[in-house]
């Protein structure tokens, strides 16, 4: 059976027993106490709070799931994985432990026709429930059914004894034996019927709950006879792949198997959330694909691979994953344009840095230590790329470790240490929203799309975060209260739309509203009491600023005719990555992988403002979302969408999923003016635009600029330009003569006469000069000159004075920054001493100031922030 097979029969099984079938969630859910989806369960956390939609009780699904707690086992092991996919079936209230067990065992024998004595099972030691259905009604051999306690066990682990408090229960999970010494769990089945207490208070919970997993490689693996997830076949293709981009053989076991392995991993796991518009960053979700691009760039490179490679494999990986993932495909462009250009970056410093590495580790051994210092980490880490989990991994290849708490000392001093994400006991924790939820279903009913004012009856106030029966006006500088109505003409933020501001007025009251979002299917309205006191249950008027919300709408539907010109002329690559729709202005973030030239920017805005004028009708209609899809309309990759979803259709040209306000026809934006476009990510552009009133006042104030220097230069307006020419043609001119007279007035320092003069450290030359009558562009040319004669141990930072300021440059050989040492870091310590900064690349910095009577102690700063990093 093939493991596309398996994922069918699974969710084919559970749906015949009456689960609804739902689409996995996105890997990057809106919650707060995760950065990936863990399991399958994460989004049916309201449900098992019996919060959720109402019109089921029992779902199956098989959900994209990203772990990176067992990293360094991956490529290891035979079954730890980074991205994996988790079949699940889950009750909410409806069928409980009985019918889990014999589905599951039902599924196992009579589906897959997997042989039962090769199944063992384990139980919760008090579980005597659980015990006895796999005993008495499965016929599980006593034999074969082991009972373990609550580290084992239970969910969470530990979890009777030691906490959290809430939602818990045991659990039973199934395993198979197949040729290998080890047996493979395949199946969890965890029976939430717990609500903790307190230390071995366990209360029954009134909707005992089913929580299923099963991992979809994991069972395949056993289904295919194979010993690893890496050798089914959703896993060979790219692990052969990897294979032969490296140019090698892939040996299971061979030397290289474990990062052939790894590499294939970590590939899967980036194609699928760079497809989710999550990028390579410092910060949390980002970090972790950081992570995994430059631990598979290291593996490639202790292999021998200097060139970027990694970006080749997405392709791969699409064509496999194409049948439950088809929409991966037409992202493959942007997602190798993203790896290629971080593979890029970090193999700019990687050679340095795993020399810098392997000198730390020969030092520390010949040291008869077995620890690396945490400020040598942290250097690996901000100098170089190599991040503190890699360093980890590779010091434990040499049976040495690193010093953690000095690294995370180091991290916090530069202001650097991330907020832990929440613990188990934030998984099911609820707010005064899920108890407003609990009475009101479906949330507050949006009337926005026809009107800006309307009738609606307050159903929540929220004072504090806390839910209140009334508020009362304040005076200014009081908190902001959020009335919450059951129905509303007010947008709240979301898909890139602002929220909306106005007025809401009762028959005692005036609520002004500075801003509205969305939170738990309700509108949140975020202002102040300006008169009177508002109660529950009250019936008021809701007033939306009607130009603001027009001018938002102009934005909006120009957003929309934007996207389909930049496929027009970018290609279909160019898919939305991210928007900010404001009152007549727009951001547009899009994957391209180069900056989109003057004359493409400016067909683009032809492009759009042609549009505007055939003043095409703009429509919405709901329907299924597999419609939709079916019917062409764009979807933003990494947004959840629910299963009927609001498609904005303009003309015969533009079809999209949207929940935003949008214009009657196209004509309605007026005029669309293009006034920015930039880089915000590797593989990403950001076009900024304005359009309607804002658009027509830009080009006013520009058509003003024009005439303000056509004034200036005494010249028409149309001859602007060409006296501009003129003139920076003049001052080129000048600039050539007054450099020709310095440089045969100034004595000129040479680089002999500077490496005569050089201060001897040990085997390093060091030089720091003030060298007057140059320009920053002499100073590092005269570096580089410097640095040729020199070859090896040499460092040099030299200052100039012109015009008040103060220009700083410092260079070092390539053994210099192997050792450790970074211009860019020098520099940081030695401007500050002239009132500036700066920094740059390990071999070569630049920085400025603005006090030149301090030249004197930067140069003695200098000489003693080189002593200080050279004896560390």
């Amino acid at each position: 059976m093939t493991t596309d097979e398996l994922r069918d029969a699974y969710l084919d099984f559970f749906v015949s027993k009456g689960c609804v079938r739902r689409p996995s969630d996105v890997l990057v859910p809106n919650d707060s106490t995760v950065l990936f989806t863990p399991a399958g369960m994460n989004q049916f956390k309201r449900e098992f709070m019996g919060l959720g939609d109402p019109t089921f009780t029992r779902a199956t699904t098989c959900q994209k799931c990203l772990r990176t707690g067992d990293i360094d086992n991956v490529g290891k092991t035979a079954f730890h994985e980074t991205f994996f996919e988790m079949m699940g079936n889950f009750s909410f209230g409806d069928y409980f432990k009985r019918e889990a067990i014999h589905w599951a065992w039902e599924f196992l024998i009579k589906i897959l026709k997997l042989d039962p004595e090769r199944l063992t099972i384990t139980v919760y030691l008090d579980d005597d429930e659980a015990y006895d259905i796999w005993r008495k009604e499965v016929k599980v051999p006593a034999n074969r059914i082991s009972r373990l306690g609550e580290d084992d066990n239970f969910w969470p682990a530990g979890a009777p004894t030691h906490g959290p408090n809430g939602v818990c229960g045991p659990c039973s999970e199934i395993f198979y034996h197949g040729n290998g010494p080890k047996e493979v769990e395949i199946w969890n089945l965890v029976f939430t019927q717990f609500n903790r207490l307190g230390p071995g208070e366990l209360e029954p919970l009134p909707k005992k709950n089913i929580d299923t997993g099963m991992g979809l490689e994991r069972a395949a693996a056993c289904l295919q006879g194979v010993p690893t997830v890496f050798a089914t076949d959703i896993f060979k293709p790219i692990v052969a792949a990897v294979a032969q981009q490296l140019g090698v053989d892939y040996v299971a076991d061979g030397p290289n198997g474990t990062r052939i392995r790894r590499m294939a991993d970590h590939a899967r796991a980036l194609t699928f959330c760079i497809h989710e518009n999550v990028k390579p960053s410092n910060e949390k979700q980002g970090s972790v694909l950081r992570r995994l691009l430059r631990r598979a760039v290291i593996d490639a490179y202790q292999m021998g691979q200097r060139d970027p490679f990694l970006h080749e494999l997405p392709t791969v990986v699409a064509e496999v994953m194409g049948r439950p993932y088809p929409e991966l495909k037409e992202s493959v462009p942007r997602i190798r344009n993203v790896i290629r250009e971080e593979e890029e970056q970090f193999l700019r410093t990687l050679d340095n840095g795993l020399k810098r590495l392997d000198d730390l580790f020969r030092k520390t051994k010949a040291a008869g230590s077995d620890t690396i210092g945490g400020k040598e980490v942290f250097d690996l880490h901000q100098t170089y790329g190599i991040w503190v989990d890699i360093t980890d991994s590779l010091a434990t290849e040499h049976n040495l470790r690193i010093d953690r708490a000095g690294f995370d000392k180091s991290m916090e001093a530069h202001g650097e240490i991330s907020r832990p994400m929440k613990g188990a006991a934030a998984v099911f924790a609820t707010g005064p929203l899920d108890t407003l939820k609990s009475s009101y279903h479906h949330g507050s009913e949006f009337l926005g799309y026809t009107t800006t004012e309307a009738e609606g009856k307050v159903i929540g106030i929220l004072e504090q975060g806390k839910l209140a029966d009334s508020a009362t006006a304040e005076a200014d500088g009081a908190p902001l209260v959020v009335l919450v109505l059951d129905r509303t003409p007010f947008y709240g933020e979301s898909g890139g739309q602002v929220g909306d501001l106005g007025e809401i007025k009762g028959e005692h009251f005036l609520f002004r509203v500075t801003d509205t979002k969305k939170d738990n299917d309700f509108t949140l309205h975020i202002g102040q009491v300006i008169e009177g006191t508002v109660t529950l249950e009250e019936t008021v008027q809701a007033r939306v600023d009607p130009e603001r919300r027009e001018a938002i709408r102009r934005a909006h539907s120009a957003t929309h005719v934007l996207h389909h010109a930049l496929h027009i002329h970018l290609g279909k690559h160019a898919q939305q990555a991210g928007s900010k729709v404001e009152p007549d202005r727009l951001r547009f973030d899009f994957a391209n992988p180069e900056a989109v030239g003057r004359e493409r920017l400016r067909s683009i805005e032809e492009t759009v403002n042609e549009r505007i004028l055939r003043a095409e009708p703009v429509s919405w209609t709901t329907m299924p979302i597999s419609e939709a899809k079916s019917l062409g309309a764009m979807a933003l990759f990494g947004e959840k969408y629910p299963e009927v979803v609001r498609v904005v259709q303009m003309g015969d040209f533009s079809r999209e999923l949207c929940g935003g306000t949008h214009l009657d026809n196209v004509g309605q934006a007026g005029l669309f003016k293009l006034i920015g476009e930039e880089s915000v990510a590797a593989g990403t552009r950001r076009i900024t635009a304005l359009t309607g009133k804002a658009a027509l006042e830009y080009v006013r104030q520009e058509e003003d600029l024009l005439a303000e220097v056509a004034s200036t230069l005494k010249v028409p307006t149309n001859l602007v330009a060409e006296r501009v020419s003129a003139l920076l043609e003049e001052i080129k001119t000048l600039k050539k003569q007054a450099s020709q007279r310095r440089t045969d007035t100034t004595p000129r320092v040479s680089a002999d006469d500077l490496l005569a003069a050089a201060t001897v450290l040990g085997d390093v030359k060091v030089i720091t000069q003030l060298v007057d009558g140059s320009s920053p562009d002499e100073l590092r040319q005269l570096i580089d000159v410097l640095r040729r004669k020199a070859e090896t141990g040499l460092a040099v930072l030299l200052l100039t004075v012109a015009d008040g300021k103060v220009s700083l440059a410092a260079g070092l050989t390539p053994d210099m920054i192997a050792r450790g040492l970074h211009a860019g870091l020098w520099l940081k310590d030695v401007a500050p001493v002239v009132g500036g900064g700066g920094g740059g690349r390990p071999d070569l910095a630049q920085a400025g100031g603005k006090n030149p009577e301090q030249v004197p102690a930067a140069l003695e700063k200098a000489l003693e922030s080189i002593k200080a990093k050279l004896a560390s």
